[in-house]
């Protein structure tokens, strides 16, 4: 009777740590590293097992964020042509954006997974671009290969130091942003000098 309670929560748990990350994906105004923490925290008190937490998590991540993607997708152009209406210049930033997509969307893609509060903005805004499905299913999941493991593993091996694991989290997106905006940083420093040779030598 025991064992059969102890599965019976087992289940419920993976099925609520799936649907929790889902939703996450699609917008619920908690940080997905909260769940994932949470699954490698039970894991370490037994409550659910460590490898099949880890599969659940990055399942969950994944259908969120394919989810978002697609809704971009089906609903991008009703979105745009709402924004288009506000207001008249958004059409061109639209092609910008498109542009931007086309040859930087992979590692935008990739990045986009460590930054919490930014990712659904970029899945989404992926979508609308029209960036291929298997195309934001490879970058996604390059950076989901790492963030989730990492994020469940930093629950299970500091299970009786939660604090302190959400702090090592929330420093770890912090250096990926700041590597993220010295990256952008250093590209868009390029651009500019590369234009204003190329005015020089055209003068």
């Amino acid at each position: 009777m025991t064992g059969l309670v102890s599965n019976t929560i087992e289940h419920f748990t993976y099925v609520g740590l799936f649907l929790t990350l889902v939703l996450c994906g699609l917008g619920l105004p908690v940080p997905e590293e909260l769940p994932l923490l949470t699954g490698g925290f039970l894991a370490y008190h037994g409550i659910t097992q460590y490898p099949t937490t880890l599969a659940i998590s990055f399942v969950g991540v994944m259908a969120g964020d394919n989810s978002l993607f697609f809704l971009g997708r089906r609903f991008g152009s009703s979105i745009l042509r709402y924004l288009g209406f506000v207001r008249p210049d958004y059409r061109q930033r639209i092609e910008r954006l498109k542009m931007f997509m086309d040859r930087h969307g992979n590692m935008t893609i990739f990045y986009a997974r460590f930054l919490a509060g930014v990712r659904a903005l970029v899945y989404l805004t992926a979508g609308s671009a029209g960036m291929t499905p298997r195309r934001f299913v490879v970058y996604d999941a390059l950076g989901a290969i790492i963030s989730v493991p990492l994020a469940v593993s930093i629950g299970y091996f500091f299970g009786n130091q939660i604090d302190l694991a959400i702090r090592y989290i929330g420093g770890f997106d912090r250096v990926v942003l700041m590597a993220a905006s010295v990256s952008i940083i250093i590209y868009l420093l390029h651009l500019l000098l590369g234009t204003s040779r190329n005015e020089r030598g055209t003068a």
